[in-house]
Parts: structure tokens; C-alpha cells; sequence
């Protein structure tokens, strides 16, 4: 079935279906940034060896995505061979095996087999990357894609949102043993993890979900690759993720500083929440404007309305009253300008997020208190469109190598791997603050890639990824 022969259709069921799994994929890669602080206190570990959690985890979408790259090249294309649905199935049963090996590591209480079982979560998730995305960008007009694709990872932040609320809860008070975490914390926990991705895996088996063929593209060569955007972008994607994973991975032990909150784990969990609940935010309301079908009047209205919706989700989740974060509210509100500012152009709206990122960062690493406390929660809201404004700019105009172009792109979420090490050994010789200057400079390269992209690619439609012989 071609994309084209796709608008006729009503995929509102397994797009639903689907953005279970995208939200079920969020709260989990969510969880490393509490088990950070937890499996750091647990084992004594530096800074450097605790993000060995963040390594293991996404090193695995490296090395899935080049396996998967090199039987491709020589064999085909597996998602084409088996469909995406099968894909996504054996996605969500290794997912569902990494969680369960959690058990045996607590039962040993071996940091090496926790690192194992973060690795098999992060293959289980590199082929969810690989099929859920793609198969998401189909089920509709192809004018919609990116659309739709910032609406389910809206439910992906969404995911990240409750993550450290819910699962820092489970972990660190409710299955703590006379209020004291260890390893045995996160036997249940993750057991229960594991038990919804095999009933996510069962429903989706039983949801009848259409099938997309693909036609053969060149098997010989690295033809996307002659594209300067796409590789670009597999370096913006690369400093994108590391960027916001190691910043992910610090905020809860940058909290805890008495020159910064002075917060405990328990509360400073509520506070990351608001880190990544931000990227929720921008997610849907970039899902707003990217959508070319509503007027400009009509969309500020809607992403004002939806704005202060999820704002209000947030504040429901958290462990946190308004008065306490209501600084939250300055910065939404400049997100929103920012919207405006960027005028649904995804260059030049991802150049501007990416700048501001950079002076909140700044405004981090050279203050203190609570100002640097707020600049730092506030960078998920200028995170929020960055992935899928670099991966629809990265891949526009590819046509028939846009299937090999978005391997690559997989492969570059490494950056979530090697980043957040480094910025580990950083923290353990110069501090947690200066530290942050190596995400900084990631979104330096975001800022160069974001004007490369509004300069040179403003003659390729880019509201939806090129799908080449979809």
C-alpha cells in the first residue's frame, strides 16, 4: 500500500495503538535519570562511572542500528521482509526481557549486570526506533507526517513526565526497605515493567494494523551520504541527544547542591519531571504549528489553550504546588514567542530553540541558586522539536535513500552514550557546572545546523520526511 492510497484511509486505531508505545518507550528511557543517582549512591560510583548507565543503555541503539544497517546492505532491508508490525513486536519482547534481567542484578546486587540489562532494554528499543517512526510517518497523508510525528512523542515526554514522579517513588520510597534504597528497589518495579510490554506487545498483535511495502532501493553503496544536510544531521542528532541526556542525567544530583536547592533525591525528582514535562509541552504545541491546515489566529489560540492545558497535567503529576513552580510559567510563555519568532519554518525554528538553549546553559554555569535552578528545567522546553525537526531536515529530499539515511540517524543517537560519559569526567574534576558546558556546545552545532538548513533547504517541501519508494 502506497502513502498515497493512505489518505483515503482511517488509521485512528492503530495510531492510538501506537502512541501507547510511544508513551511506554518515554517513562522507561526516563527511568535511567533516577536510577542514575540511585545506582551512584547504591555502589559508590564517580560521576563517570554512573553514567556508564546512559553508555550501555545508548550505545545498544548504536550497535542494533549497525547491525541492522549491514544486514540490510547485504541482505535487504529486514523491516520490509518481516513488516513493521513484526518489528515492533520484537521490539516491545527483547524491551520486555531487558526489563526482566533487572531481577537477577538486584538479586546479585552487580552493577555489571544492571549495565547488561540496560544494554538488552537499549536493542529492544533500537528496533522500536527503527519501526515505530518510520510506521507512524505512513498511517496518513504524507503531508501530516511531521505532525503526527511530534503528537506521539508528545505522549513519548509524556511518558518522561510521570517517569521520575512514578518509578523515582516506586524506587526510592515505596520499595525501599526501612526507608533505605537498594538494589532489591527496583526488582518489582521493573518486573511490572516488563509484564506492560508484553501486554502492550499482545494488544498490538491482536489490533489489525495496515501493511506498507516498500520498493527496492540501490543495495550497493552509501548513497545517502551525498547528501551534505543528511550528513549534517546525523551529527545534529548525535549532539542533540547527548545533549539532553546528560542534562537529563545531572539535574537530580545538580538539585541536590546546597549552592544550587539543596533538594533531596525525592523532591528533586519532582523537579526533572518538570525537565522533560517541558519537552512535552513543545511537543505538542510544535505538533500545532507544523500543522499547515490551521490558520495563524486559529493556532495561537490553540497553542496558548494546549499550553495552558499540559501545564496543568504537569502540575497534577508532580509532588509540587503551583506557587512552587510558577517560574515554570516565564519561560512557556517565551517558548510560545519563540513559536512565533521560528514561523513554522523548522530551520530556522530549531537554529532559535537551539540559541537559547546556549544562553540558558550560560546563564546556569555562571549563576546559582535558584535562577541557574530554573534555566536548567527550562532547556526541555527548547528541546522539545529539536529531534524531529533535525530528522525531517536531515532526511528532506532524500527520495529512494531516505530508508538508508534514517539508519544512520539511528545509529547517531550514540551521542547519548558517549556525551553524558564525558561530561561525567568532567563533573568529576571541575564540578557539575562547568560541566555543562559540553551540552552547550552541542547546541552550538544545533544552532549551525538549524541556519544551514533555513539558508540552503527552504526550496524542499519540509513539513513531512521524504519517504522515497513508500
Amino acid at each position: 500500500m502506497s502513502a498515497a492510497s493512505s489518505k483515503s484511509k482511517s488509521y485512528a486505531l492503530p495510531l492510538i495503538t501506537l502512541t501507547s508505545l510511544f508513551f511506554m518507550w518515554g517513562f522507561i528511557t526516563c527511568m535511567n535519570d533516577v536510577l542514575i543517582p540511585h545506582l551512584k549512591n547504591l555502589f559508590q560510583l564517580s560521576y563517570l562511572q554512573a553514567m556508564l548507565v546512559q553508555f550501555c543503555f545508548f550505545g545498544a541503539y548504536f550497535i542494533g542500528s549497525l547491525i541492522y544497517f549491514i544486514i540490510s546492505y547485504y541482505k535487504g532491508d529486514p523491516i520490509n521482509k518481516i513488516g513493521y508490525k513484526s518489528g515492533i513486536l520484537l521490539g516491545l519482547v527483547v524491551s520486555a526481557i531487558g526489563c526482566a534481567l533487572f531481577y537477577p542484578a538486584a538479586s546479585y546486587a552487580t552493577y555489571g549486570l544492571f549495565l547488561g540489562a540496560l544494554f538488552v532494554l537499549g536493542l529492544g528499543f533500537t528496533l522500536l526506533q527503527i519501526s515505530a517512526n518510520a510506521y507512524v510517518s505512513l498511517l496518513g497523508p504524507e503531508e501530516s507526517a511531521s505532525s503526527r510525528l511530534n503528537l506521539t512523542q508528545a505522549f513519548n515526554a509524556l511518558g518522561t513526565t510521570i517517569a521520575p514522579v512514578l518509578g523515582g517513588y516506586l524506587i526510592l520510597e515505596f520499595f525501599a526497605t526501612n526507608g533505605v534504597v537498594t538494589a532489591e528497589s527496583t526488582k518489582i518495579p521493573y518486573l511490572v515493567f516488563a509484564g506492560l510490554f508484553i501486554l502492550l506487545g499482545v494488544i498490538i498483535y491482536f489490533v489489525k494494523l495496515p501493511e506498507f511495502t516498500s520498493e527496492a532501493i540501490e543495495s550497493k553503496g552509501l548513497g545517502a551520504l551525498k547528501f551534505t544536510n543528511l550528513k549534517l544531521g546525523v551529527l545534529g542528532i548525535f549532539f542533540y541527544v547527548g545533549g539532553e541526556v546528560a542534562i537529563g542525567s545531572f539535574i537530580v544530583s545538580f538539585l541536590k547542591q546546597h549552592d544550587i536547592a539543596g533538594f533531596t533525591e525525592a523532591v528533586s525528582k519532582n523537579y526533572l519531571a518538570l525537565y522533560w514535562g517541558g519537552a512535552m509541552i513543545g511537543r505538542f504545541l510544535g505538533a500545532i504549528s507544523l500543522n499547515k491546515g490551521i490558520g495563524a489566529g486559529k493556532k495561537a489560540i490553540y497553542m496558548l489553550l494546549t499550553a495552558a492545558a499540559v501545564f496543568g497535567v504537569i502540575l497534577s503529576i508532580v509532588d509540587l504546588t503551583f506557587a512552587q513552580i510558577s517560574y515554570f510559567l516565564i519561560f512557556i510563555v517565551l517558548n510560545l514567542l519563540a513559536f512565533m519568532v521560528g514561523k513554522s519554518s523548522p530551520g530556522r525554528t530549531l537554529a532559535l530553540f537551539a540559541g537559547v538553549n546556549v544562553i540558558l546553559l550560560l546563564i546556569t554555569i555562571f549563576t546559582g541558586g535558584h535562577l541557574a535552578m530554573w534555566t536548567i528545567l527550562a532547556i526541555g522546553l527548547f528541546n522539545s522539536i529539536m529531534y524531529s525537526n533535525i530528522y525531517t531536515l536531515a532526511i528532506a529530499g532524500l527520495g529512494k535513500y531516505t530508508s538508508q539515511g534514517s539508519s544512520l540517524l539511528v545509529m547517531a543517537i550514540l551521542g547519548g552514550a558517549v556525551i553524558p560519559v564525558i561530561q561525567g569526567a568532567v563533573a568529576d574534576f571541575a564540578g557539575i557546572q562547568k560541566a555543562l558546558f559540553l551540552p552547550a556546545l552541542c547546541y552550538v552545532y544545533i544552532v549551525y545546523f538549524g541556519y544551514y538548513c533555513w539558508k540552503h533547504l527552504s526550496h524542499i517541501e519540509l513539513d513531512a520526511p521524504a519517504k522515497g519508494g513508500h
